[in-house]
């Protein structure tokens, strides 16, 4: 037997659940800056899963499960590690393994579907399929329990029967699983029909092991302090949400929901950075809006058949970095990888990107990080002779930049470099020289 050599904690925890084109490492990441504490990707079957190749994306500095088709069907990364959860679709014990064992090193646990109704996944014998064969059950999570590094979890609907239904998560929870996310609804009922949460209680009351509840995104979720209550009626341990975070993702963030604008624009740079299929950018955006996709934008964004499109349509900002992030991309180079330091004498920032092995820097000073960042981009795209993007909002600040010390004259000889120490002042470096900054102003 195997021991896992991670453990993930199910106690008390916000989860973004598996839901199918929506969980992609876009939302997952922007469900991690709301506050999810745990997030599963979407349902990934074992077939598909074992033709994968893995490979390690230098680009996007990610490690991605390629298809013979090159098509890409898992994508992670670094940032989210610790807390993604790799769930597959499977009816067999060994090719679930198989899966895991592939997975195992680039994710902090393995959970298998056994609750999904539709028929991609229940004519195969997966997913909610699997709740009538509690001997398959049984041997696929005895297996992985035994043969991955993993925790281990499932997720199920519950019976007709309360009977059978703790009847079966007994068994469950005797094949050592870490815990069990529990849909309060059966296999027949669909999201108009109330989740049954003295069902999920009673499932709670039973076992020993975590249980999290599911399915009260309809008649219970609407926003934060919602979550909470549904765990309280629930008794569960944690709470997953699905179509609630899939509407707004900020549904994690106790602050409360933010604008619908905001998230779309932060899904969108998320979708940027990681090269997401525009079509899964859209479908995702799609649900966002909702109601508002027969609006003028709703429209635009419906229509669009590439990424620049969708840009065009939700007019997020293109800034300097995300434009350098895109040719870095095409030129098959690195990721721009920034370095910043803040002076102590007025707490201004200056920021290095190097591209390709060079260095770029601005002789100018910001007063943020960020605007620092967009600075070094701005000089990296010029040189290039590229489209340098906009900073939009950000542009009122920039006539404020400073490249001299409190208490240094402007004429002196350190005015126009930066004081950089160790491996940021390593030449070669571009610079953006004083009579370039007019030009930034507007940006």
């Amino acid at each position: 037997m195997i021991v896992n050599s991670l453990s993930l904690c199910y106690h008390n925890k916000l989860i973004l659940a598996p839901m199918v084109r929506v969980g992609t490492l876009p939302m997952r990441l922007l469900a991690l800056d709301y506050g999810a504490d745990i997030v599963y990707c979407e349902e990934l079957i074992d077939l598909k899963m074992l033709q994968c190749k893995r490979v390690v994306n230098e680009v996007l500095s990610t490690v991605d499960f390629v298809a013979p088709d090159d098509r890409v069907v898992f994508r992670t990364c670094r940032r989210e590690q610790s807390r993604v959860v790799f769930q597959m679709g499977t009816s067999d014990a060994e090719r679930a393994l198989a899966v895991a064992r592939l997975v195992e090193d680039d994710v902090a646990g393995i959970d298998v579907n056994m609750g999904c109704p539709k028929e991609y996944s229940t004519k195969g014998g997966m997913g909610a399929a699997l709740l009538s064969d509690p001997d398959k059950i049984e041997k696929i999570l005895s297996t992985l329990v035994k043969g991955t590094r993993r925790p281990v979890t499932c997720k199920i609907r519950i019976l007709p029967s309360l009977e059978d239904t703790l009847s079966l998560v007994k068994r469950i929870e005797s094949t050592g699983i870490a815990a069990i996310a529990v849909h309060g609804r059966n296999r027949e009922e669909r999201p108009q029909h109330p989740v049954s949460c003295e069902t999920i209680k009673a499932i709670a009351e039973t076992l020993s092991i975590p249980v999290i509840a599911n399915g009260g995104s309809h008649d219970h979720i609407k926003d934060y302090l919602d979550i909470e209550d549904f765990r309280q009626a629930t008794a569960a341990s944690s709470v997953m949400v699905a179509r609630a975070a899939m509407w707004n993702p900020s549904i994690f963030l106790k602050e409360g929901l933010r604008p619908l604008e905001e998230v779309m624009q932060n899904y969108i740079r998320y979708a940027v950075q990681y090269d997401n299929h525009y079509t899964n950018t859209k479908y995702c955006l799609c649900q966002m809006l909702r109601e508002q996709l027969e609006s003028p934008q709703g429209k635009l964004l419906h229509a669009a058949q590439s990424s620049r499109e969708i840009w065009r349509a939700y007019s997020p900002q293109i800034t300097p970095k995300t434009c350098l992030l895109e040719w870095c991309r095409r030129e098959k180079l690195a990721q721009p990888v920034y370095e910043t330091v803040q002076r102590p004498l007025d707490r201004l920032f200056c920021s290095v990107v190097t591209v390709a092995e060079q260095k770029y820097q601005s002789t100018l000073w910001d007063k943020s990080k960020k605007l620092a960042e967009q600075a070094a981009a701005i000089v990296c795209l010029r040189s290039q002779g590229l489209p340098e993007g906009r900073l939009g909002e950000e542009s009122s600040s920039l006539h404020k930049r400073k490249r001299e010390a409190p208490d240094q004259d402007p004429g002196g000889p350190r005015a126009q470099e930066p004081a950089v120490s160790g491996d940021l002042c390593k030449k070669p470096f571009v610079t953006l020289g004083s009579s370039k900054e007019s030009s930034l102003e507007g940006w």
